[in-house]
């Protein structure tokens, strides 16, 4: 399996290309900037994409959406984002940025599957109405991505149009530490970590 991250934009997203081998297809977590970095990696492998994930409808998270003319996939609560600049925040930096790919959008347990790949999606609103994460089944059962949930030594910001620490902290508690303590954990911004690292830190007295 091909796991690569690559930084993205002035907040250093990470954008996640998610693919079984080289010269195959690819899914593509997040890109929110920098396609030509991300069309670096996908020609490195010889990879094919074949399809965009948002974990939520930031603009940091979505800006490149449509550089590779492929379906882009959201959660049915965040769609109104990839389609309104100010509720994405772009309008906010000038920017007036919209998706304008064919989009689809997902529900809470919905599997996304591509050639080897089997990702489940897990609604944790809080960050933004419809923020996901997205847990591996196949080829392996031990990674989360999950977006501005949950980060190493911290978690989300909920004071942004669309959240709730309610929400965050319910997510977090009753979603993301019953998984497995060694389930690796891949977060929208910084550092890999794990659930029991996170879980056991008592951050925000979680």
């Amino acid at each position: 399996m091909i796991l690569e991250t690559v930084r993205v934009g002035p907040m250093q997203v990470n954008c996640y290309i998610l693919a079984c081998a080289d010269g195959g297809q690819a899914i593509i977590i997040d890109p929110g900037d920098q396609a030509s970095k991300i069309q670096a990696v996908l020609a490195k492998h010889r990879l094919k994409p074949a399809m965009v994930i948002n974990t939520h409808g930031h603009y940091d998270h979505i800006g490149s959406d449509d550089e590779f003319g492929v379906l882009v996939y959201v959660h049915q609560k965040d769609l109104p984002m990839l389609l309104d600049a100010r509720k994405n925040l772009s309008a906010s930096f000038s920017l007036a940025y919209q998706v304008s790919s064919k989009i689809k959008t997902l529900e809470d347990k919905e599997i996304i599957q591509l050639d080897c790949l089997e990702l489940e999606v897990m609604h944790l609103p809080g960050h933004t109405a419809g923020g996901i994460g997205l847990l591996m089944k196949k080829p392996q059962a031990d990674i989360i991505f999950t977006g501005d949930t949950l980060f190493c030594q911290g978690i989300g910001r909920s004071d942004l149009p669309g959240g709730s620490q309610q929400l965050l902290e319910k997510a977090i508690r009753e979603r993301l530490f019953v998984l497995p303590a060694g389930t690796k954990v891949y977060p929208g911004h910084g550092a890999a970590t794990t659930i029991a690292r996170e879980r056991d830190s008592g951050i925000f007295g979680l």
